[in-house]
């Protein structure tokens, strides 16, 4: 069912509010997604974005999907084919490092509900012109920290965000005790050493400290 800029942001800021930190994931083998989408979900972190940087990363959505509890997402949404199968797949929402007209108009027309990314004001702006105040910050240390989009902030209250790209526990708090951040995405809750090892406990461990923190 096709939703509006405004819908989608709106459901996109919900999945958001769901915990401060959402957690990056590129799964490298299928076998690894419903326990590591179990070990997050178990430790506080519901929202969990799958990159399609990978072969098996739709797979990994569809396991995903049967975890209790869990949101799960498609991240690095950058043509209309790739909503078409991450909405097949069973994403509940979407992610992309950018915008244009053609992706936006494949999540509207598939009730996809997307953070699109933006680095800059003009950026942000475009966005919001369409309808879309909930945005994905990106990349987030290379376009400035938390000292850039405090800036962004300023002139643009009404627009909340989610940043990502170099998000890591030293920073995470400079970014969350901003106003216009309601969550942000990070991979260090899931690396890949503990990923490969089936190292739950240890994923559960970071994914409630990582829940603690403060948006």
């Amino acid at each position: 069912m096709p939703i509006t800029p405004a819908q989608a942001s709106a459901q996109a800021r919900e999945i958001c509010k769901l915990a401060p930190i959402v957690p990056v994931l590129v799964v490298k083998d299928v076998a690894h997604a419903r326990p590591l989408a179990e070990a997050l979900v178990k430790g506080g972190l519901p929202a969990l974005e799958v990159t399609l940087r990978t072969p098996c990363a739709l797979d990994a959505i569809r396991e995903m999907a049967k975890v209790d509890g869990g949101v799960v997402g498609a991240g690095t949404l950058v043509t209309p084919a790739d909503v078409h199968a991450a909405v097949e797949a069973g994403a509940k929402f979407g992610v992309s490092p950018g915008a244009t007209d053609e992706l936006l108009d494949a999540c509207e027309e598939a009730g996809l509900p997307l953070l699109p990314g933006a680095a800059s004001a003009s950026e942000a702006m475009r966005l919001l012109a369409r309808g879309y105040d909930m945005l994905k910050f990106f990349p987030a240390e290379a376009a400035g920290g938390a000292p850039a989009l405090k800036a962004i902030g300023a002139p643009l209250p009404q627009i909340t965000f989610c940043p990502t790209g170099g998000v890591s526990p030293a920073n995470a708090n400079d970014y969350l005790s901003l106003p216009n951040v309601v969550c942000a995405g990070g991979s260090w809750v899931a690396p890949g050493d503990l990923v490969a090892a089936g190292d739950w406990a240890g994923i559960e461990a970071l994914a409630h400290d990582a829940a603690k923190l403060k948006a």
